[in-house]
């Protein structure tokens, strides 16, 4: 066995020593509480630090996305600090006027929504009592009486009471100009010095590790989210278009809805049969039209566009990427759920790279660091 003194710390070593001696199903019987430990501190930590880390998750992440258009303009011979600049206050004017013109029309739809929606789910339900009265004149064997008590009394109140948290998210946002103004300044300043910090932070790890995770990171973070923010748009703008020919009421705000839950997997198929079914319920036939194009603007997008800037970089199993949203919804919320693929992705591949070559020898870290 190598000496490993020199790459590893001396409590590291111990641990490789005694596990060594120990029969494995022991090794593995001390691992396991060390490892429950540890996870539940790390809640905890999360559960403490929750602003902060959400600052410093939606910071990173702004920050990945904008440092694609910087690059792009260092190809064509820009300066850095010019190009972040120029970059940042584009994208900053491109919010600002987002937020002006959009943002309070989507909020009054979406208000007007939570008002009509009680008046849609007994359109509903006196459709399905119409469709209930056609089978049983034609002796068909279905009975929709049931579903449509239950459309009546649960799903009215769980969609207002979630048009209600949404609108209080979008007013708590706004009221936190403080956490905003600091996300926005740290966004910038990772944007101009996060590579030298990236690098900074990475050599305190072992060099094999560093060279794999500055890969990986790359890959799996940057490329992920510049292509899942391109389709996206895509996806919200060619809705939006689709419900505003198809008149569909409130189609800006459904449009933009498919849109922001495309940033996540599944996300557009999620989104697309809420809003047909919402569609149906005051007009079933306009609901169809709304599912059938909207299918086929989806399946074009995922089928012709998503595959050259996603491609199958994750790698990971579909019940992998569901188990991972899942447990980012439950630590980080919204931004968890936005980084959960990425993340899994990257400690996959990572892992993956390092188990490939499990004999080559580590290389020992330069007493400089």
């Amino acid at each position: 066995m190598p000496s490993l003194g020199f790459q590893y710390p001396l409590f590291i070593v111990l641990i490789m020593k005694i596990s060594e001696i120990m029969p494995r199903w022991l090794t593995l019987g001390f691992a396991f509480p060390l490892i429950f430990l540890n996870s539940w501190l790390l809640l905890v930590a999360f559960d403490y630090f929750d602003k902060i880390i959400s600052i410093l998750l939606a910071a990173s992440l702004l920050a990945f996305i904008l440092d694609y258009p910087v690059n792009l303009l260092e190809r064509y011979g820009a300066k850095h600090t010019p190009a972040v600049i120029l970059v940042f206050l584009l994208t900053l004017l491109t919010l600002v006027g987002l937020g002006i013109t959009l943002v309070p029309i989507a909020l009054e739809q979406l208000t007007e929504l939570a008002n009509r929606l009680p008046v849609w789910i007994k359109s509903g339900a006196a459709q399905l009592q119409t469709l209930q009265e056609i089978a049983i004149a034609r002796n068909w064997p279905v009975d929709l009486s049931g579903l449509s008590t239950q459309l009546t009394e649960r799903l009215s109140g769980q969609l207002q009471n979630l048009t209600g948290q949404v609108l209080g998210f979008a007013v708590d946002t706004v009221g936190r100009i403080f956490d905003v103004v600091v996300t926005v300044i740290l966004t910038f300043y990772m944007l101009w010095r996060g590579r030298s910090l990236w690098e900074g932070l990475l050599q305190w790890l072992p060099p094999r590790l560093a060279k794999e995770m500055r890969f990986s990171l790359g890959q799996n973070f940057h490329n992920y989210f510049v292509g899942q923010v391109t389709v996206a748009s895509l996806m919200g703008v060619s809705m939006t278009l689709a419900f505003l020919v198809l008149r569909v009421p409130f189609g800006l705000l459904f449009g933009l809805v498919v849109g922001v839950l495309s940033l996540i997997p599944f996300g557009a198929g999620l989104s697309i049969s809420l809003v047909s079914i919402l569609v149906a319920f005051n007009n079933f036939w306009l609901g169809v039209k709304v599912l059938i194009v909207s299918v086929a603007i989806e399946q074009s997008i995922e089928s012709g566009v998503a595959p050259r800037l996603l491609g199958g970089f994750t790698g990971l199993n579909p019940v992998w990427v569901l188990i991972s949203l899942l447990i980012g919804a439950k630590l980080g919320g919204v931004l968890g759920v936005l980084i959960a693929v990425p993340l899994a992705s990257f400690i996959k591949s990572t892992s993956d790279s390092l188990r490939s070559d499990p004999d080559s020898p580590p290389v020992e870290v330069s007493s400089a660091h």
